[in-house]
């Protein structure tokens, strides 16, 4: 009996030393998951592989050499590669799966665990994101002729007023309003402790606009079950309506090109009398738009002649956070700071969306007709005045850009246009990349340059589509581009080349569809 004891006690210790990770995957139709399924000859398991940057799977925090245990439940480390693509596959646009890191899947093998036996519940990680740690919501309503078409009501069950009765494609529901939903705040003002006729009324004379804080199902548990307080700082701001924007600017040899003004009986400071073609109308910069911060940094507070000393101090370089007026009053509204655009958008697990950041920083380029949907791949050699070319970046903001490509330059002859988006440099992905990082990989390349690039109207149609964009889209080896005579103009912000020695190309695994070597079999996912 104490033999079978101690048995069963070591057998609970080595399932809770090799409980898996549970990963839930999400796709548009369009879009794969991300990986690659692999049986490998001499390895166990079905193995992850070649995960493509910024995939469901990747951001997920899938690892390359991780096993799959379960798909949906099901276990399949038994099972042959068919059987266990096919029910990938047949789960359609969401798959969950039980998942072991290559070192501990090896360890339990060697130990003998019985892999299969029921597990206690994970944390469940949904694209990059563990379900349960969302954050509240602010939701902008404007009332139609039928009203804010929601109704609110109380439960004896539970603390709080909730959203009920929210029509669907009515006022509220387009605002991001969910039945369920906890209400928070109204226009800025805690209502947690209110009475149910008190915010109401709250409500009644708010007029026609209204700024809600709420807390969905899903969170509002998750919240009360850690007794967190939460305020609109720490809220999400997807569902707003009106958007900050978000302008890089280079100085150029007559400054930014506008004024900066503090304007009678209005608080802040005020981007006024904006040069023609200058860098800032170039950034995007509107006649009256707000500005909230300089480089991060919230300027409310600052005197006209700290926020001038901060450009001076910026090196020529420096990244705005404004508002104009139709947004700004929607966001005093709400009693929250602009700022939390920004904050959102450096700890966001993905990309901020291309469409709003380029709509924004850049004026806007009429569509053709018809587009062939394609990235371009661009090689060239550096001459004594440099490639030719400015690249631009947002700071705290994934993605970088190309502007002011000199013409008859390397950059221009290799295909380079204004407002390309970079997608790799020298092989290596760089969506994610910050515009540091991308300057220095340039710089570091030596006299010879690689870029894959995609125009912005391209970039932003085959992000729609869910579509990885890699050399791939191209069907064939991109061919290089010769060097000729270079214009003697140069650009505006040439990259230098370094005194360092070049970095390495990062070893990139080839993508197929499917493999019918005898050493390996894949599938793509």
């Amino acid at each position: 009996m104490r033999s079978t004891h101690s048995d069963a006690e070591q057998k609970r210790a080595d399932m809770a030393a090799y409980k898996p990770r549970v990963i839930s995957l999400s796709k548009k139709p369009s879009q794969t998951f991300g990986f690659f399924l692999r049986l490998e000859q001499g390895e166990e398991g079905h193995l992850i592989r070649s995960l493509e940057m910024g995939g469901p799977a990747e951001l997920a925090g899938m690892k390359d050499g991780d096993r799959i245990i379960r798909v949906n439940g099901t276990f399949v480390d038994g099972l042959s590669h068919s059987e266990v693509v096919e029910l990938v596959k047949s789960s359609g646009a969401s798959v969950t799966f039980h998942i072991l890191d290559e070192s501990t899947y090896k360890q339990a093998k060697a130990k003998g665990v019985n892999l299969s036996e029921p597990q206690n519940k994970a944390n469940v990680v949904a694209n990059g994101v563990a379900k349960g740690e969302q954050k509240p919501k602010l939701c902008y309503l404007v009332k139609s002729a039928s009203g804010f078409e929601f109704s609110l009501f109380s439960s004896n069950d539970e603390q709080g007023l909730f959203m009920t009765e929210v029509s669907p494609g009515g006022v509220a529901y387009k605002a991001g309003v969910r039945a369920k939903d906890r209400l928070l705040e109204v226009n800025g003002e805690n209502v947690e402790d209110c009475t149910h006729e008190q915010v109401v009324a709250k409500i009644k004379q708010a007029g026609n606009a209204i700024v809600f804080l709420l807390f969905d199902d899903n969170a509002d548990k998750v919240c009360r079950s850690q007794y967190a307080k939460v305020g609109s700082r720490s809220a999400t701001v997807k569902h707003l309506p009106h958007k900050p924007r978000l302008a890089n600017l280079t100085k150029g040899p007559e400054g930014y090109g506008f004024m900066l003004r503090e304007e009678p009986q209005q608080a802040g400071h005020f981007i006024k009398d904006i040069d023609r073609d200058s860098p800032a109308e170039r950034a995007g910069l509107k006649e009256m738009d707000r500005l909230v911060a300089v480089d991060g940094k919230e300027v409310d507070n600052y005197s006209h002649e700290q926020v001038v000393e901060m450009f001076r101090q910026s090196g020529g370089e420096c990244c705005l956070l404004v508002v104009d007026k139709e947004t700004d009053q929607m966001y005093q509204l709400g009693k929250v700071s602009p700022i939390i655009f920004m904050e959102e958008m450096k700890d966001s697990n993905s990309p901020p969306s291309y469409t709003e950041v380029m709509n924004t920083a850049t004026p806007a380029q009429p569509e053709e007709e018809e587009e062939d949907l394609k990235p371009k791949f661009c090689r060239m050699e550096k001459t004594p005045d440099g490639y030719g070319f400015h690249l631009n970046g947002i700071q705290g903001v994934f993605g970088q850009f190309i502007k002011e490509v000199v013409k008859g330059g390397a950059a221009e002859r290799a295909g380079l246009e204004d407002d390309d988006m970079v997608v790799e440099v020298n092989g290596v992905n760089v969506e994610k990349s910050s515009h540091h990082e991308v300057v220095e990989m340039i710089r570091r390349s030596g006299n010879s340059l690689e870029m894959l690039v995609a125009r912005k109207s391209v970039y932003e149609k085959l992000k729609a589509k869910g579509v990885v964009i890699t050399r791939m889209l191209l069907g064939e080896e991109p061919k290089s581009e010769k060097p000729t005579a270079e214009s003697p103009e140069t650009s505006k912000k040439e990259i230098e080349r370094p005194e360092s020695p070049a970095e390495p190309e990062r070893q990139r695994t080839p993508s197929v569809s499917s493999s019918s070597s005898a050493e390996s079999i894949d599938e793509r996912l």
